[in-house]
């Protein structure tokens, strides 16, 4: 049984918290699997496709991720092993490819890898623990009742739990029930071309375009209001670049729009030659139109206070950041530590702590890639072609993310915190969190 093979902590509630979470993505499946360690029972893990295709291109998780992963059981030698194993990365300048800064890898984000290998990987730790994970299951309606919130399948299945955790990304309905309203997606005024293949034998034979398929590899070049990212994986076998540009064409949000290649090749006409040819003869592309949501003032359900969101539904990360699926396994660590630390009738307790915990933490996170994003974007502008750049300028700040152990912060706070919000729902306020 998964309760012999995988150490976990003794439930406070007799029994456990029923727990549903809506989304098998990264941050749902870190959720899970965080839950189950805390001794809570994960009733399913629920997701709206009827399978999961190998979709997407780079991700990375961060030091803070993997020590709360490896706490929980994983064998995150799994992970590593699929992803970049280049020590270090470099910034370049964009019309020539000189290397303005070079940083260890792990400053980023650390072994990136395929999403689709990532998410089977999550996936199998999941189903390791005999946690059930139900495909197909289109999540139409919420009920707020306290004590069991419930939701509703397309189906016509309802099922109930003491808890529900929406991590099923920045479109969950349960935002809609979270807010009491419907909030629309505002342009960020960027957008990505993405790409992600497997280099042909005339690719790696061509000297304009192999450049960077001898071994694995992570490369930036920096220009006004642009930047391309290059990653080469598994010695060269794979390939990947991302080129963020400015946008402001009113384009639906969408993660698998086809893209234009003609414009991209419009788009790299000036950058350094060792890249520009490897993107120029891609094939296709993928355009994702990256959309700003403002934070959100809360991210638990009014009435019960037991369905609550986590992930990208209440704090989505821009690329820049590289942090979205570590601050979604460290949201994964402080609600399932809260939820231990309470009885099954105060709930409402848990779950308003673990927003208030999490709430500044994603957002310094957040602004680490807007300010990423803006250096990248700025430093350029307006100077010689050839003047020298101050390396800590462009360089990657990410480090400092890393020593922050989000279930250790729950522990070392929840006096506080959890005295803060029984003041709160005393007074009949409950104040937002922006």
């Amino acid at each position: 049984m998964a309760d012999k093979s995988y150490q976990r902590l003794a439930s406070r509630q007799s029994p456990p918290l029923r727990v549903i979470v809506v989304g098998a993505g990264l941050g749902g499946c870190a959720t899970a699997v965080a839950l189950h360690h805390h001794g809570h029972e994960v009733v399913a893990v629920l997701d709206k496709v009827r399978a999961f295709n190998r979709l997407g291109d780079s991700l990375g998780l961060g030091e803070n991720a993997y020590k709360l992963l490896a706490r929980w059981g994983c064998n995150i030698k799994e992970i590593q092993e699929i992803g970049n194993q280049a020590p270090t990365m470099k910034i370049r300048r964009w019309h020539d490819g000189k290397v303005l800064a070079e940083q260890p890898l792990m400053d980023m984000a650390g072994y990136i890898g395929h999403r689709g290998d990532y998410h089977d990987i999550f996936l199998k730790w999941v189903r390791d623990r005999e946690i059930p994970i139900r495909m197909g299951c289109e999540v139409v309606a919420y009920s707020d009742a306290d004590p069991a919130p419930s939701l509703t399948l397309a189906s016509g299945e309802v099922l109930t739990a003491d808890v529900i955790v929406a991590s099923d990304g920045i479109k969950s309905l349960a935002r809609h029930l979270v807010l009491g309203a419907r909030d629309e997606p505002v342009s960020s005024g960027y957008a990505c071309f993405r790409a992600y293949f497997e280099p042909s034998e005339d690719m790696k034979a061509d000297l304009a375009r192999n450049a960077f398929l001898a071994e694995d590899s992570v490369n930036f070049w920096i220009g006004p209001d642009t930047h391309v990212v290059q990653n080469t994986l598994r010695g060269g076998r794979e390939f990947n670049w991302i080129l963020t540009h400015k946008d402001d064409g009113d384009v639906p949000e969408s993660w698998f729009q086809p893209g234009d290649m003609d414009e991209v090749r419009r788009l790299v006409a000036d950058i350094d030659p060792t890249i520009r040819e490897a993107i120029k003869s891609t094939d296709k592309c993928l355009d994702w139109k990256i959309c700003y949501r403002k934070p959100l003032p809360t991210w638990v359900s009014p009435r019960s206070h037991r369905i609550v969101l986590l992930g990208d539904s209440c704090h989505a990360h821009l690329p820049t950041s590289a942090q979205g699926a570590s601050q979604a396994c460290e949201s994964a660590g402080t609600l399932a530590v809260c939820l231990r630390r309470v009885s099954r009738e105060d709930v409402k307790i848990a779950t308003r702590a673990y927003e208030k915990l999490r709430f500044p933490r994603t957002r310094v996170s957040q602004t680490h890639g807007e300010d990423l994003r803006d250096r990248w974007h700025n430093v350029l502008k307006n100077v010689d072609g050839n003047v020298e750049i101050d390396p800590e300028m462009v360089k990657i700040k990410n480090r400092p993310l890393y020593a922050f152990d989000s279930e250790k912060d729950a522990e070392d706070k929840w006096d506080d915190v959890s005295r803060t919000v029984r003041a709160e729902f005393a007074s009949g306020k409950i104040e937002p969190l922006c």
